[in-house]
């Protein structure tokens, strides 16, 4: 693994990676579906919010901004490979915006797929026009600094969950899911297997059977209902 720059001030590069195939079968799936795939384990906190109304899917460049400083942001859009998603830790940071219109213009440039900031964005009504995939803790006009230091493709938190580079994450209208890339191949498989279980229950509601059975077997053990 390449690594330049002092501790702190660090940018990692030929980090692993999920196969294409294994992440392209995770476009499209449901945020929800993939969590409860994971033991309902591994995904965002409800304050990081769908900006754009679009879902993402893609590979995790990670960021850990100084507080009101977006200088390796702008380098991860470099860094970044089509289709990734940058994913930043303001480090607390909610009052200066890290991303905006103008790097929104950049990272469609450069086919990224979207954004995810643990902290402020702006320029949403920019981002919507330019259809780029946004998510963010809280929206304001703020600014920040580019003199850093600041940290690339290194483990963070983001939306009270671990994200590592490299892992697939899943965003749409409920929130992000986070897919450890040494896991992924098994989550898929476990996601296939609820997939199949949601579409059985779906026809058997169709077919009359509105209640699941287990509902009042477990009222029942428990003394609630005979």
């Amino acid at each position: 693994m390449s690594t330049f720059g002092p501790i702190g001030f660090r940018i990692f590069t030929d980090t692993l990676r999920p196969t294409p195939d294994v992440v392209e079968a995770f476009r499209g799936k449901a945020s929800s579906n993939v969590a409860d795939a994971m033991g309902r384990f591994h995904f965002m906190d409800s304050g990081i919010s769908n900006r754009t109304g679009l879902p993402m899917c893609g590979v995790a460049v990670t960021v850990s901004a100084r507080p009101g400083d977006n200088l390796m942001v702008h380098k991860a859009l470099e860094v970044a490979s089509p289709g990734d998603i940058v994913v930043v830790s303001t480090n607390g940071n909610t009052t200066s915006a890290v991303f905006g219109e103008m790097m929104g213009h950049a990272a469609v440039a450069a086919k990224l797929g979207g954004i995810v900031v643990d902290g402020a964005i702006r320029d949403v009504d920019g981002l919507k026009v330019l259809a780029l995939p946004a998510f963010s803790r809280v929206v304001n006009p703020g600014g920040c600094d580019k003199d850093g230091p600041g940290e690339i493709n290194v483990p963070i938190s983001c939306g009270s969950t671990a994200v590592m580079p490299g892992d697939i994450i899943v965003g749409d209208e409920d929130g992000i899911a986070v897919v450890p890339r040494a896991d992924a191949e098994v989550v898929l498989e476990l996601l296939r297997a609820l997939e199949v279980g949601e579409t059985k229950r779906i026809a058997a509601i169709a077919a009359g059977e509105v209640f699941k059975a287990e509902i009042n077997e477990t009222l029942r053990r428990n003394g609630v209902i005979e």
